[in-house]
């Protein structure tokens, strides 16, 4: 993994050195803890900043036969997790896990020794000796990496008291708020959706006893996510909804389930069809920019379920028919004149294509780009992935126009993702220019692609 790692071509190492490794870094899709933010948390251990929360590590240190207890086990020191992810990792070769864990330990802490059994000893304690040190907190990690706006994942009754606090700190990086409101149309379990229901009653001052009571709840507070200088807000569903409906229906419908009625599937598709349709119209009229990440199946292992909780290494790629359902969707917001910036992340690459040229029926000419492909999620942000998000967006779309990658991660290591996204992408053109597919004549159009979809494209679309 020297410095031309993954750069096949001379054209593609001068696009990588001389523009995309010079660009900041705008993560505007991230799960961090934003109290570890605010509070410029200290890590007491590679452990910590490494494997804790990591479920792309513990899937693959289950599959190699290693004991729960070493993944999410309170019984287990970090040096013994650290040991147990040490004999896993030679396993992971052609695993992108392999290249992450590497270019993690060469940028964060200089270290270009392979990690294995014979080395980990000493890796994790050279690393946690460069953990004690002011300069690998954090904030430090965000400044090493020269981030310049993070964006958080963040539910509407969150307080937003760490974002606050970031930002009344004086630090010079940008941590920004999204809003999540899946909790807000998740009816499928009636208790569990009244109290959430009375918790944003509670934040938001709104006396809830209606449907209308919680849209007024739930704006005031997008209004106060805007105050906190929110731009984007995001919805992770297994599939679009598009169901037909009536604004009687939806009422009808909130009653019963605040009520304690369990509802059938007709009407629980329904209630996710509408408030689909009014977090559109909220983003809108503030011109945010709104996310779609669909098409897991999560918590298939309802044993590990029930004893870990979610996200915790036991989801999956979906199958979803959800084509129809995404156009409908985006259309009846387009006929009201209601449709904002929107990015569209399929996890099934079957989808690809689907995506792509769903693009082209919304865009309108008013932002350059409005209607994104976004980049490989989840199980498709490595090499492969990558590549087929990005062929499939330059076949049937403009690459140039691409926002390009984000992190979608909880930890303050995985900013190499960034990298190895902007190696893939200079590789993938750099070998065009080689192949005689783009001109080498054009190099100054090509390089300025680069550093777009690299940084510019991000900072212009969201208005950072």
């Amino acid at each position: 993994m020297d410095e031309n790692f993954l750069l096949q071509t001379e054209t593609a190492q001068k696009l990588y050195h001389e523009h995309a490794a010079k660009m900041p870094i705008i993560d505007y899709h991230c799960h961090l803890i934003p109290q570890m933010v605010a509070d410029d948390h200290k890590f007491q251990s590679l452990t910590e900043i490494w494997l804790g929360g990591d479920h792309y590590k513990w899937r693959a240190m289950r599959t190699n036969g290693i004991d729960e207890r070493y993944c999410t086990g309170k019984d287990t020191s970090d040096w013994e997790k650290f040991e147990k992810w040490a004999e896993t990792v030679p396993y992971t070769m052609r695993n992108p896990l392999y290249h992450w864990t590497h270019l993690e330990l060469k940028t964060a802490f200089g270290i270009e020794k392979i990690l294995k059994p014979e080395t980990a000893r000493e890796i994790f304690d050279e690393c946690n000796e460069k953990l004690t040190q002011p300069e690998y907190s954090a904030r430090g990690m965000m400044r090493r990496y020269k981030v310049e706006v993070v964006c958080t994942t963040d539910d509407p009754i969150d307080s937003l008291e760490y974002h606050i606090k970031t930002r009344e700190s004086g630090f010079e990086i940008k941590m920004l708020p999204t809003w999540r409101p899946d909790k807000a149309m998740a009816v499928e379990v009636s208790a569990d959706f009244r109290a959430y229901v009375e918790k944003l009653a509670e934040v938001s001052g709104v006396t809830i006893s209606t449907f209308d009571d919680m849209i007024t709840a739930l704006r005031k507070r997008h209004d106060f996510f805007a105050e906190q200088g929110c731009k984007l807000s995001d919805h992770g569903i297994e599939e679009f909804y598009a169901e037909d409906y009536t604004e009687a229906e939806i009422k009808a419908i909130f009653n019963k389930v605040y009520g304690g009625t369990e509802l059938s599937k007709e009407e629980v598709l329904k209630f996710k069809s509408a408030m689909l349709v009014v977090f559109g119209e909220m983003d809108y009229e503030k011109g945010w920019t709104q996310q779609f990440h669909y098409g897991a199946i999560r918590n298939n292992n309802s044993k590990m379920f029930k004893l870990l909780g979610a996200d915790t290494g036991f989801d999956s790629i979906g199958e979803f028919n959800t084509a129809k359902a995404l156009s409908k969707f985006l259309d009846r917001l387009n006929s009201k004149g209601k449709l904002t910036k929107t990015i569209l992340y399929n996890l099934n690459p079957c989808a690809n294509e689907v995506i792509a040229t769903m693009l082209g029926n919304f865009q309108d000419g008013t932002v350059a780009g409005k209607i994104q492909f976004g980049s490989g999620w989840w199980f498709l942000d490595q090499k492969d992935g990558m590549e087929k998000q990005m062929n499939a967006l330059s076949v049937l779309g403009l690459l140039s126009r691409f926002v390009g990658m984000l992190t979608d991660s909880r930890s303050f290591l995985s900013y190499p993702r960034h990298e190895y996204f902007r190696r893939t992408l200079c590789n993938l053109v750099g070998r065009d220019v080689e192949n005689g597919e783009l001109p080498a004549s054009e190099m100054e159009r090509i390089n300025q692609m680069i550093e777009d979809i690299s940084y510019y494209n991000a900072k212009k679309f969201f208005e950072f």
